[in-house]
C-alpha cells in the first residue's frame, strides 16, 4: 500500500473545489424558458402529480437514483467516535464511490445525534427525499437497533454497510476458499475475533449459508464469548459457545476458518500453525491485519489468506458490494434489502471470480494474468463486470421475493443499460460482440507465440465470438498456455516448421505461384513463403480452411498487409483498400476514414473509400451520416488541391449513391455540430444531424486526428479496420491490448458473416 502523507491527503481534499462531490444539473438551464420549466411556474405541475400519487416522485424527481448516506460519526473508520462533522469526508468519499462505480447519486447526511431513537426519527423524517438509505459509521450495538427499526418503518431499502457489506464480500470469498480447500461449509469450524457490527453480521450470514451455529466461536477483547462470561449484550449472547474455550489461541486449535475484524497483531504464527489443514484466514483489521500477511504465509504454505488491504491478494473491500447492491435495489424500486438479495450478491461475486478476468483488470493490478485460485478468491474492485453481475442478481432476487415495485422485462437490455451508465464499454462494442456470437467463424491468429494474443484467443473462444486457430511455435504456445493457466483445450495449433505436411506446403505454394508468377515470384520463392505465418495464414483464408485472419501485433503494418494483398486481393469494383478507426466517445461512436492507407487520395479514391466505409458502418447496424472533410465549407475555397478533390467526390456520390447521407466539403466543427451546420448551410444533405462518419481528405489529417483523440483520452479507438479486401483480413496496431485484439476479432467475424451472406 503506497505511503500517503498527511499533506497529500489534506491537499487532495482542499485544493480547487473543497470536498469530493458536487451537484450537477441534469436538465437544460441556459434560457429563461428553461428556468421557468425548472422552477416557477413549471415546477408546479409535477408537484401536483406527486400529490395525487406519491409514486410519481420516481417519475418526476431524482428520488429513484438518490441515496442518503447517513452517519452520526460514532464509529468512523478506525478513528472511533469523532463526531458527525468530522466524519463528513468519509461520507463524501462514500458518495464518490457510489457515483463512479454504479452511477448512484448521493446526499451525505451527518446527524449530530447519538440517541438511537432520536436518530431514527431524523432519518424517518428525511426519508421521502431518497430512494434508499445507507447507514454508515454508527457504532454497535446501537447500529442494530437503528437499522432494524428503520427497515420495519420505511418502505425504501435501508442498509448498514459496515455490517452487511463486509459480510457479503467476505462470504463470497469464504465460499470460494472452501471450494478450493475441498471443505464443506456445514463441517468447518469458524473463529471470529471481534464482536462489533461487522463481525456479528458476517457470522449471521455465514450461518445462513450453511455454517453450523455450534461451530462458530466468537471472541472480543476479553476473550471467547462462553458460558462463563456475564453481562454480555443481547447480541453477544447470541454467539456464546458451549465449548470449554477461553482464549483466541485455544479457539484456533484445529479451526478451519479465522475471521478477524479487530485489531492488528493479535494472531501469532504459532496460532496459525495450530489450525486445521488448508486453513482459511481472513485478517481484515485495517491498516494492519491481525497477523502480517508475510508471517501467515510463512507459517502455513497451505493457507488461503485475505485482508482488507489492496497490496495483498484477496482484498475484502466493501466497494465490491454496496454500489451494486443499491443499484439493483433502486432499479426495481425495492422496499427493502432482504436476506435473499444479500445471498444473491454473495453467489454472484463468488461466481464472477471463476470467470475470465479482462486484461484491463489485470493491468490495473500490475499482473499479467489473473485466474481463480488461492490468490484470487474474490473479484477485484476495478472489475467493470461487477455492475452487470451483482446488480442484476440483486434485482432478480428482489423481484423473486416480492419486494420489488418495478419489474424488469428484458434482462439483456438491463445489462446493457447498466454498462452504458458507466462508459466501461460502449453499445457499439457490445453490439459487435453479440453479432459475432450469432455465427462464430474460424479466425487465424498468426502471432500466437504472444501471451496477449493467446489471452484474446481464450476470451473469444469462451465467449463464443470466434473459433481460434493458432499459428506459431507449438512448444512455446503450449508453455504459455500452461504457465498462465489459459483454457485453450482442443484449439488447433499449427507450427509451420513442425506439423505442416510437405503436401500442404506445396499445395499452398502452387496457388501463390499462379497468382504471383507474372509479378516476378519463382516457385521456390512461393514454397519458402509458406514458412511465413502471414502468407500461410492468409492462404488458409483464401482456400476456405479459415474464415478470417488477424496479424500485425508485433510487425509493421505494411509488411503484414502485403501478403494479404498478394494472396487474397482487393475487391475488383473498388481496386484499393482503406483503413478506418472507430472512436468510442461518450457521445457515441465516431467512424474515421481513411486513417492508415491512402496518402493523397484522388476524387475517385475518396468516393471508393466513402462507399467502403458506409458498408462497414452499416454492418454495425448504424446508419452512416457522412461528412467529407476539408479546410473549407461547400466551395468557399475555389482552388483545386484537397478541397477540389473532396468537392468532386461529393458530386459523384450525390449522383451515384443518392440514398447515402453524405455531404461536404466541410470543416470538422460543422461536421460534428449539426445544428451549427444547418443554421449556416441549411441546404446540406445531412440536415441538422451530427455526422457520425468522417472522411478525411488525406492520410496525414486522418492519422493525426485519431492519434490525438486516442492519446489525450477523449475516446477509445477500435482499429484499424481494413476495408476493401475480398476476404476478411485485419492488421492490428503494434502491441495492441487484449481488449483491442478481441474487438478486432469480433469485427473480422462480422466481416466473414457478411461475406457468407453475399
Amino acid at each position: 500500500m503506497s505511503k500517503i502523507s498527511n499533506k497529500d491527503a489534506l491537499d487532495y481534499h482542499k485544493k480547487g473545489r473543497p470536498g469530493k462531490i458536487e451537484v450537477i444539473p441534469t436538465k437544460p438551464h441556459n434560457t429563461q424558458h428553461d428556468l421557468s420549466l425548472a422552477y416557477s411556474p413549471g415546477v408546479a405541475q409535477p408537484c401536483l402529480e406527486i400529490e395525487k400519487d406519491p409514486k410519481n416522485a420516481y417519475k418526476y424527481t431524482a428520488k429513484g437514483n438518490l441515496i442518503g448516506v447517513v452517519s452520526n460519526g460514532t464509529a468512523v473508520l478506525g478513528l472511533g467516535d469523532i463526531g458527525a462533522e468530522a466524519g463528513k469526508p468519509v461520507m463524501e468519499g462514500k458518495g464518490l464511490l457510489f457515483k463512479i462505480f454504479a452511477d448512484v447519486d448521493v446526499f451525505d447526511i451527518e446527524v449530530n445525534e447519538k440517541d438511537p431513537k432520536k436518530l431514527i426519527e431524523v432519518v424517518k423524517a428525511i426519508a421521502p427525499t431518497f430512494g434508499g438509505i445507507n447507514l454508515e459509521d454508527i457504532k454497535a450495538p446501537e447500529c442494530f437497533e437503528i437499522e432494524q427499526t428503520l427497515k420495519k418503518e420505511l418502505n425504501i431499502p435501508v442498509f448498514h454497510d459496515d455490517q452487511h457489506g463486509t459480510a457479503i464480500i467476505s462470504a463470497a470469498g469464504l465460499v470460494n476458499a472452501l471450494e478450493l480447500s475441498g471443505k464443506a461449509i456445514e463441517e468447518v469450524k469458524v473463529v471470529v475475533n471481534g464482536a462489533g457490527a461487522a463481525a456479528v453480521s458476517c457470522s449471521r450470514l455465514y450461518i445462513r449459508l450453511g455454517v453450523k451455529p455450534e461451530n462458530v466461536v466468537m471472541c472480543d477483547s476479553r476473550g471467547v464469548l462462553n458460558e462463563k462470561r456475564t453481562n454480555l449484550t443481547a447480541t453477544k449472547q447470541e454467539f456464546v459457545t458451549k465449548r470449554n474455550l477461553d482464549t483466541l489461541a485455544e479457539a484456533l486449535v484445529d479451526a478451519d476458518v479465522f475471521l478477524g475484524l479487530s485489531v492488528a497483531n493479535v494472531v501469532s504464527k504459532e496460532m496459525v500453525k495450530s489450525m486445521a489443514k488448508d486453513p482459511i484466514v481472513f485478517a481484515m483489521a485495517n491498516p494492519d491485519p491481525e497477523i502480517p500477511y508475510e508471517d501467515a504465509i510463512e507459517a502455513r504454505p497451505d493457507i488461503i489468506m485475505a485482508t482488507g488491504r489492496s497490496d495483498y491478494p484477496n482484498q475484502i473491500n466493501n466497494v465490491l458490494g454496496f454500489p451494486y447492491i443499491f443499484r439493483g435495489a433502486l432499479d426495481v424500486r425495492a422496499t427493502t434489502i432482504n436476506e435473499e438479495m444479500k445471498v444473491a450478491a454473495v453467489k454472484a461475486l463468488a461466481q464472477l471470480t471463476k470467470e475470465y478476468v479482462p486484461e484491463m483488470v489485470a493491468k490495473a493490478y500490475n499482473q499479467q494474468n489473473i485466474s481463480f485460485g488461492k490468490n484470487y478468491i474474490i473479484p477485484k474492485p476495478l472489475d467493470p463486470r461487477l455492475i452487470t453481475t451483482v446488480s442484476v442478481a440483486v434485482a432478480k432476487a428482489a423481484i423473486e421475493t416480492g419486494v420489488a415495485r418495478k419489474n424488469i422485462k428484458s434482462w439483456s437490455a438491463y445489462k446493457s443499460e447498466l454498462t452504458a451508465r458507466l462508459g466501461f464499454d460502449n453499445k457499439l462494442v457490445m453490439g459487435i460482440r453479440e453479432k459475432a456470437k450469432q455465427d462464430p467463424k474460424r479466425v487465424v491468429f498468426s502471432e500466437a507465440n504472444n501471451f496477449k494474443v493467446l489471452k484474446a484467443a481464450q476470451f473469444v473462444l469462451r465467449e463464443g465470438i470466434a473459433k481460434p486457430i493458432l499459428l506459431g511455435n507449438e512448444k512455446k504456445i503450449k508453455a504459455l498456455i500452461k504457465d498462465n493457466s489459459l483454457e485453450l483445450d482442443n484449439v488447433p495449433i499449427i507450427d509451420l516448421h513442425k506439423n505442416v505436411t510437405e503436401e500442404k506446403r506445396h499445395e499452398f505454394a502452387k496457388i501463390l505461384y499462379e497468382k504471383r508468377k507474372r509479378k516476378g515470384m519463382t516457385y521456390n520463392e512461393a514454397v519458402e513463403k509458406m514458412f511465413n505465418r502471414d502468407y500461410f495464414g492468409t492462404m488458409m483464408v483464401e482456400t476456405g480452411e479459415a474464415d478470417a485472419f488477424i496479424s500485425g501485433f508485433a510487425r509493421k503494418y505494411s509488411s503484414t498487409v502485403r501478403p494479404a494483398i498478394q494472396i487474397i486481393g482487393v475487391k475488383e469494383q473498388i481496386n484499393h483498400i482503406a483503413g478506418m478507426y472507430v472512436m468510442l466517445s461518450k457521445q457515441g461512436p465516431l467512424f474515421l476514414s481513411d486513417t492508415t492507407v491512402n496518402m493523397n487520395p484522388s476524387a475517385k479514391t475518396l468516393v471508393d473509400t466513402t462507399i467502403l466505409t458506409a458498408e462497414q458502418v452499416k454492418r454495425f447496424n448504424i446508419e452512416p451520416k457522412i461528412a467529407m472533410l476539408s479546410y473549407s465549407n461547400f466551395g468557399s475555397f475555389k482552388g483545386q488541391g484537397n478541397p477540389g478533390a473532396v468537392r468532386e467526390a461529393v458530386k459523384t456520390l450525390h449522383e451515384t449513391e443518392p440514398d447515402l447521407l453524405v455531404d461536404g466539403e466541410m470543416q470538422a466543427n460543422y461536421a460534428i455540430n449539426g445544428k451549427l451546420r444547418y443554421k449556416r448551410y441549411p441546404f446540406n444533405k445531412l440536415g441538422d444531424a451530427d455526422a457520425n462518419t468522417l472522411i478525411f481528405p488525406n492520410l496525414s489529417s486522418g492519422n493525426i486526428t485519431y492519434k490525438v483523440l486516442q492519446t489525450i483520452g477523449t475516446a477509445e479507438a477500435i482499429g484499424p479496420i481494413l476495408m476493401g479486401m475480398k476476404k476478411p483480413v485485419h492488421i492490428l496496431q503494434r502491441d495492441s491490448s487484449v481488449r483491442e485484439i478481441i474487438n478486432m476479432v469480433a469485427i473480422a467475424v462480422i466481416d466473414a458473416q457478411a461475406l457468407s451472406e453475399e
